[in-house]
């Protein structure tokens, strides 16, 4: 990057923080939510997975992804879990808590962090692209479940993971991949979503290539870049007024918690990825597809599209719910998850678990 290049970047920079600003407060006050002052989750230990068994998978370029799994090493059936944007593994809270009791030693579960996420390392921003990410699910897979069947499920940027993975390497539909979730996501850009409109905002951009071309300098700006898109991801993620103060606690902290190169950069993957010939791969495989009908990032025209794209899915339409519907309506996909798995599982045992276990809590 020449000096004049550079100083000319900096100029620009210089007038983010008032771009962020008019932007941030627009997006605030049309999408201003409330939330309930009763709260059921005040109690709620949101650090469980960090308690779960921990491994470090390392992948092919170098990046220390933190993978965490609950149940039997020998389980029949391994779930692995792929979180959505500015999240963390801890946005499957809700998933852990319940389906381990559900399941019990018929199945595994497998919860990673994305690279530039959580507690995994970060990585060059060229590398923040959703096809890189299908290839660190398949890093994750190789180590985690060598062996078995496996469902895989993606929330958001997540779900797009999983359709990266899906076109990437199909030799694994069915024979090892059985069966696959897409939890408020999309197959393409979400350009047609309110999130298309903030991703033209030049702050966006300015911050995204002093990321790649002054990396010293960025975290300057991170405060303008979290003012831009940050009263966005707040107000999209939930749809009810009623939503528990602690589950928004926790789910701010995670997207505070994101580094803002991962921020910027991966919201411009999210912009021109196209993974729609993944769907040809899911086609071999049960599939279930769920959103929220308020999700404002990814809206539910993206999941309805996939649904007929996919003749052996289920399509879950959560009423009132928005983008984080996985935590706001945790009982509603936690259901469709079971559902997925008996229909993935050609043994039958999750699904004979399944009915023992609610006899017993029936006749309690």
């Amino acid at each position: 990057m020449s000096t004049a290049n550079r100083a000319g970047w900096l100029a620009g920079a210089a007038g983010i923080a008032a771009v962020g600003s008019a932007a941030g407060v627009t997006a605030a006050r049309s999408l201003r939510r409330r939330v309930t002052a009763e709260d059921p989750h005040r109690d709620e230990d949101f650090e469980l997975l960090d308690a779960d068994r921990s491994t470090v998978v390392t992948t092919p370029d170098g990046v220390p992804l933190a993978v965490r799994e609950v149940g039997p090493l020998n389980a029949p059936l391994t779930v692995v879990f792929a979180h959505g944007f500015c999240l963390q593994m801890g946005s499957f809270h809700f998933q852990r808590a319940r389906l381990t009791e559900q399941w019990g030693d018929q199945v595994r579960m497998v919860f990673y962090d994305q690279r530039g996420h959580g507690q995994s390392g970060e990585a060059p921003p060229e590398t923040y692209t959703v096809e890189q990410l299908g290839q660190d699910l398949e890093s994750v897979l190789a180590v985690m479940a060598p062996r078995g069947p496996i469902v895989l499920v993606g929330h958001s940027m997540g779900g797009m993971t999983v359709l990266s993975h899906a076109r990437q390497y199909p030799q694994r539909y069915p024979t090892r991949v059985v069966g696959a979730a897409l939890i408020a996501s999309a197959a393409e850009g979400v350009s047609r979503s309110p999130l298309g409109e903030i991703l033209k905002n030049p702050a966006l951009e300015a911050i995204r290539f002093g990321a790649r071309y002054a990396p010293k300098t960025v975290h300057r700006f991170r405060g303008a870049g979290r003012t831009v898109i940050g009263p966005i991801l707040r107000a999209a993620s939930y749809g009810d007024e009623k939503i528990s103060p602690s589950v928004v606690a926790f789910s701010e902290k995670m997207m505070h918690d994101t580094p803002i190169t991962t921020l910027v950069e991966f919201l411009h993957a999210l912009e021109v990825h196209d993974e729609t010939a993944g769907l040809t791969t899911l086609r071999k495989v049960p599939t279930l597809i769920a959103c929220g009908d308020h999700d404002l990032l990814t809206p539910m025209e993206y999941s309805q599209e996939m649904a007929v794209a996919l003749p052996k899915s289920e399509l879950v339409i959560v009423g009132g719910a928005g983008h984080l519907v996985q935590l706001e309506n945790p009982e509603i996909i936690d259901d469709a998850l079971v559902r997925l798995v008996e229909r993935s599982t050609p043994s039958k045992l999750v699904a004979l678990t399944r009915r023992v276990r609610d006899r017993v809590r029936n006749h309690g």
